[in-house]
């Protein structure tokens, strides 16, 4: 057994028998003593609702994934912008009783003041009714801290008027298994700046106070009063830190989360595994690619996590901040589809935009999938709206923010409504629709009849086996004999939810379909289209060549970007270090001038 698995001596090396977090909910509950119920009936105590420890738990096993808990911690930083925060840091640190690494979240929001972190770590309570915060369920900060670690501890900072308070509250999953508690007890601590000195603030009697002091030093990570106030230097005047300790474990006694892989990410054990791609340059590219790099990559995931970049905050992870990725720019040959959803018959009617188009690996990356947001926040990252096993949507990427449904309480997923349904139904149209009418210019024939027999026509007019198709101008593009120009297209949620049978949007004579292809889309220069079956291996053979090739040549840039970035701040170090010394050469000057002059009057 690990050393960091076995009951430990004392303080924060206090830890469960269990440190699987899938199993550590599976123990015997002490039965209350029959004297107890009496003794709270003549104290007054039986008209509290009781809510037990193993509660804890299982209100946390609602976060299947680890970096959905720690989202909602995020979450609560971003939610802070109004109130003036500017950023939110994630990073390891270390436990100093038994030297255990912790996780640790710090932002310079507004922080909480006694009453506000009460109702943090209590159960089921929140003040968030904004249409614009994410969080509304009251539940975030326990599941999530409880589903990375067994404790939590935190500090917060709050101005209120003339007041600045200081808090720490300590919510020990190990504190009330070993103690064998059947009710939640939640220490807390309050001080106040009082003529520049911080004073302990007591809202019930001095002995309660002492209690909730004791607790905390001999089952957090810290063992003195001193120390815990140290823990707000680097706080402020206001803002909110969170340390998760006593993380858990998978089944090999090896922390879930990986702290030593990457210096500047924290990764998820075991969740790396690629899948797709046929050579090894195919393989590279898929495992470079978000969608499968947000499975495991703490990075990658949070780079996506918002849909709109932040103004003035920074999500720093591990001491570098976290560079924003919009899924739209990432997009070739793309177009906006207006969705308008039928909320309910007397609502207003809600307008939502999709955009959707090829992943810029396409056709060798066969990831596809829509990103759908609520309220700035991805819910559900790549999507596939579609099985896989299907040539259909291959390579189609869609992104979305529908704020006309709500989130389970994970924010992982939507309940399966009525409303959600109808959602399904029309992405799958959409996608259909945007396949058949492109899915020619990544190497696929042409599905339908008319677009066919012109690409047929093309080809034998051309006299080859393939055309090149060029880019004409910024505001069409001739492919197989046709062109499609920039215009938007909508779709109407009024009627039930269906596909039309040929999905194709061409005249039956033939002309010209419309379409709203960006120029972003327009700006490929050439493209190669098979002429036997559905797809020629040549082709997609050509296009994993030249996508290897950017790839590489991409890396090269980074790391020459890299390189410069150093290689500047080397030069502006040695110029602020010469400038520092022709100063005091100068100054040295100027003294044995003056000592020169003056020497030359006496």
């Amino acid at each position: 057994m690990p050393v960091a698995m076995a009951g430990g001596s004392s303080g924060g090396g206090r830890v469960l028998d269990c440190r699987s977090f899938w199993k550590a909910g599976s123990y015997e509950a002490p039965a209350a003593p029959t004297h107890g119920f009496q003794d709270a009936l003549e104290t007054g105590d039986f008209d509290r609702a009781r809510v037990h420890p193993k509660f804890l738990h299982t209100n946390a096993t609602s976060h299947k994934w680890a970096f959905g808990a720690i989202a909602e911690l995020l979450d609560n930083a971003v939610d802070e912008i109004s109130n003036g925060a500017t950023f939110i840091r994630v990073d390891k640190t270390i436990n100093s009783k038994d030297n255990s690494p912790m996780l640790l979240f710090q932002d310079d929001g507004g922080g909480m003041d006694p009453e506000g972190v009460r109702r943090c770590m209590s159960l089921g309570f929140s003040t968030k009714k904004s249409k614009t915060t994410i969080g509304q369920y009251g539940n975030g900060f326990k599941t999530s801290t409880m589903r990375l670690g067994a404790d939590a501890i935190v500090f917060t900072c709050a101005i209120r008027g003339s007041n600045v308070t200081l808090s720490i509250g300590l919510l020990s999953y190990t504190f009330l298994r070993r103690t064998m508690k059947d009710d939640i007890v939640v220490p807390m601590l309050d001080f106040k700046i009082q003529d520049r000195e911080i004073v302990p603030l007591v809202y019930g009697s001095q002995g309660d106070w002492d209690s909730s002091l004791k607790i905390i030093l001999d089952w957090s990570p810290f063992s003195s009063k001193e120390e815990l106030l140290q823990q707000f230097q680097d706080v402020g005047s206001h803002g909110t830190k969170v340390a998760v300790y006593n993380l858990w474990m998978n089944d090999d006694g090896l922390l879930e989360l990986d702290f030593e892989d990457d210096d500047e990410d924290i990764l998820l054990r075991d969740q790396g595994s690629a899948s797709g791609g046929v050579t090894k340059g195919q393989k590279e590219i898929v495992q470079q690619h978000i969608s499968h790099r947000l499975r495991f990559s703490l990075r990658a995931y949070t780079s996506i996590l918002y849909l709109k970049k932040f103004d003035n905050f920074q999500i720093i992870l591990r001491g570098k901040p976290v560079e924003q990725i919009c899924i739209t720019d990432e997009l070739k040959f793309k177009k906006a589809v207006t969705y308008k959803p039928q909320v309910t018959h007397d609502s207003q009617v809600v307008s939502v935009r999709v955009d959707v188009g090829f992943a810029k690996e396409a056709p060798i990356l066969g990831i596809f999938g829509m990103n759908v947001y609520h309220k700035n926040r991805l819910i559900m990252p790549f999507w596939k709206v579609f099985q896989e096993g299907s040539s259909r949507g291959r390579s189609v990427v869609g992104v979305l923010e529908a704020n006309f449904i709500e989130p389970a309480h994970d924010k992982q997923d939507f309940e399966r409504t009525p409303l959600f349904l109808r959602l399904e139904a029309r992405l799958k149209q959409i996608i259909i629709d945007f396949w058949k009418e492109k899915c020619h210019l990544i190497g696929y024939q042409p599905t339908d009849p008319n677009l066919r027999s012109q690409y047929k026509a093309t080809l034998k007019d051309s006299g080859g086996s393939a055309s090149h198709v060029h880019h004409k101008n910024s505001s069409s593009r001739r492919t197989g004999g046709f062109s499609s120009n920039l215009l938007p297209e909508t779709y109407d949620d009024v009627a039930a939810a269906g596909f039309p049978n040929n999905g194709s949007h061409l005249q039956s004579t033939g002309q010209a379909q419309q379409n709203n292809m960006d120029s972003e889309g327009l700006d490929e220069d050439l493209v190669e289209i098979g002429s036997s079956g559905i797809f020629d291996p040549n082709f997609m053979e050509k296009l994993s060549e030249e996508n290897l090739a950017l790839f590489s040549r991409r890396e090269e840039l980074r790391q020459r970007d890299t390189q410069l970035k150093q290689t500047i701040e080397d030069l502006e170090r040695e110029l602020e270090e010469t400038k520092r010394k022709c100063g005091q050469l100068a100054a040295e000057l100027k003294v044995r001038k003056n000592h020169q002059h003056l020497h030359h009057r006496v």
